[in-house]
């Protein structure tokens, strides 16, 4: 491993004495934590590879996401960074129309398995969480940890229409099933994925009609910050209903630190971002072909946050 991060660190040398290659990197939505630490390391890493980096931010629209690519394309940049939400079928001509015109691309945070597939030697990498196998490993930790049994309800509030982002719904409602859980199923609305605070009228209804739930699953960082205040607005017991989400925030650290969130699974944005531009500079400068890197699989709770705290205040984690 020394031996890596010395060959890393010469590389990194090599690519500052030369000039500098120009990135346009996605970075979700301005001022949500996930965003902030993910545009942190791709930051982190342009200042190692003497890079020019231009985020940009689409409000995880997916449509903005495309404008955004094109956008970036037309400035015709040395390579661009992508979040894959919205999904192969519109990337992916995109993506060939940047590799041909010699711009490097990778993707980060939901995967493009068929871009991935076909444009992989050209330098097409992933750096993220398989998000099927993150949602098996977040249902499968939550029925340990909550000690949950067959007949008891569950509910799942996720982005299952989303292409590829909505694996880890998918995953998540399959294992519960699997284990005679009673699930509920909510589709977070573009409105509130976009502003999550408007969440609390459709918790507030799913809540005073199923009383009894016994975990509630946010498939989404932004919702499980905003959790910890649906819980206090609606004056529910945090003792009786467990909650579980995903991405960590100072938000989500105080609610896991006072018993409202209690169990949170982490991708690691920073790592990310990082290695994303990482990514193109390798590519460009060195013609290697993509890699792929899961950053996901870890979980946070109450006996490890204090671990973890001074990461996120400190945006790197």
């Amino acid at each position: 491993m020394k031996k890596l991060f010395l060959l890393l660190a010469v590389l990194l040398s090599i690519c500052g004495a030369e000039d500098k290659i120009k990135i346009y990197f996605e970075a979700g939505s301005v001022g949500d934590n996930f965003s902030t630490v993910i545009s942190n390391g791709a930051k982190a890493a342009a200042k190692d590879l003497n890079v020019d980096l231009k985020v940009m931010y689409s409000e995880w629209d997916p449509n903005k996401m495309v404008e955004n690519f094109k956008t970036a394309l037309a400035a015709s940049p040395s390579g661009i960074v992508v979040m894959g939400h919205p999904g192969d079928e519109l990337y992916k001509p995109l993506i060939k129309k940047a590799l041909e015109s010699k711009v490097a691309v990778t993707s980060i945070d939901t995967e493009l398995p068929n871009s991935l597939n076909e444009f992989k030697a050209d330098g097409f990498g992933y750096a993220g969480s398989n998000n099927y196998k993150a949602g098996q490993l977040m249902a499968n930790e939550a029925i340990r940890k909550f000690d949950l049994k067959k007949g008891e309800k569950v509910m799942v509030w996720g982005l299952l229409s989303k292409p590829t982002r909505g694996l880890r719904a998918k995953a998540m409602l399959e294992v519960f099933k699997e284990n005679g859980l009673n699930v509920e199923y909510i589709e977070i609305s573009p409105e509130i994925n976009k502003d999550p605070s408007l969440g609390l009228s459709v918790f507030s209804a799913y809540m005073a009609k199923h009383p009894d739930t016994k975990l509630v699953v946010l498939d989404h960082g932004a919702l499980t910050a905003q959790s910890p205040q649906f819980l206090k607005s609606l004056n529910l017991d945090k003792e009786k209903l467990n909650v579980a989400g995903f991405s960590l925030s100072p938000a989500t650290i105080a609610g896991i630190k006072d018993g409202s969130i209690d169990l949170v699974a982490d991708a690691q944005p920073f790592f990310q971002g990082y290695f994303s531009v990482l990514q193109i500079v390798m590519n460009k400068k060195y013609s290697f072909s993509g890699f792929t890197l899961d950053t996901g699989g870890g979980f946070i709770t109450s006996k490890n946050i204090d671990l973890i705290e001074p990461l996120v205040k400190n945006g790197i984690r």
